[in-house]
């Protein structure tokens, strides 16, 4: 990877990471949750499929949710509590339920809530995880 591909990938990350942290507004669960998410989209991510219009288009629309509390806050913080509670979830059903839950259907439980994320993502050519 080029010296300016890579320089690329930290101003992105540091602006995604900064517009995350306005758009929840630093409170305490959400942006550790979204450290988090953005951390790993990096790290595992590969660095060939980086689309600098995409994370423009990303941080503008952290911007706007940072802004007022209209629908884009509502995406964004949606997001969040969504992963938040999927995290608990699985913790806490594994150690409460005396019928455990085959790993199959607690893998394709949130198989639509996937796929409108990824038409979100690409109607509006954004890369929210």
């Amino acid at each position: 990877m080029s010296r300016q591909a890579s320089t690329d990938l930290i101003h992105a990350y540091r602006q995604l990471y900064r517009g995350l942290l306005h758009a929840v507004q630093y409170s305490k669960p959400a942006r550790y949750l979204a450290r988090d998410q953005l951390r790993n989209a990096f790290r595992k991510g590969d660095p060939a499929s980086f689309d600098q219009q995409k994370v423009t288009r990303t941080i503008e629309f952290l911007k706007y949710a940072a802004e007022e509390k209209g629908l884009e806050h509502r995406i964004v913080k949606t997001l969040l509590q969504t992963s938040y509670w999927e995290a608990r979830e699985e913790h806490r059903l594994e150690r409460l339920s005396k019928f455990p839950v085959p790993k199959e259907v607690r893998r394709t439980a949130r198989t639509h809530y996937n796929m409108t994320l990824a038409m979100l993502n690409d109607s509006m050519g954004l890369c929210l995880r």
